[in-house]
């Protein structure tokens, strides 16, 4: 089993910090000592945020592509894989990536986009199981 963690883009952090830098308005400057409950609707996304950006990865074990980015799941059998278009970027469709110019994996008629640290450790090991991918 090989893991490939996703490369994460300073975009991510900016967003933790101006989420945080919210949260600190509010506790500072509007909110009463009983009035906590107000704070919550500003946590709920960063906590949206802080899980997808620890919870993002790629998983290569027993002929499948596992991928996971908070609540997106799933796998792909290698062997399906038709394509991969090395960095380039997905903008709709599914994204279980942080980054720009990761890989879009194509496998009959869908596609995923992924985003790992290092794009060619990932392509050589879904073509060390299935040479017969396209590389674009």
């Amino acid at each position: 089993m090989q893991t490939f963690q996703a490369n994460k883009g300073n975009f991510w952090i900016y967003i933790v910090c101006s989420f945080l830098f919210l949260v600190f308005v509010l506790v500072m400057n509007y909110v009463e000592f009983e009035n906590y409950w107000v704070i919550v609707p500003a946590i709920l996304p960063l906590m949206l945020f802080v899980w997808t950006y620890f919870s993002t990865k790629y998983t290569v074990k027993d002929h499948y592509f596992h991928y996971q980015s908070a609540f997106l799941k799933g796998k792909i059998d290698i062997n399906k894989i038709t394509k991969l278009q090395p960095n380039k970027t997905l903008w709709s469709g599914v994204k279980p990536a942080l980054a720009t110019k990761g890989i879009i994996i194509k496998f009959g008629y869908d596609e995923v986009y992924v985003a790992p640290q290092n794009n060619q450790d990932l392509m050589n090991a879904l073509l060390q199981i299935n040479p017969n991918i396209l590389v674009e």
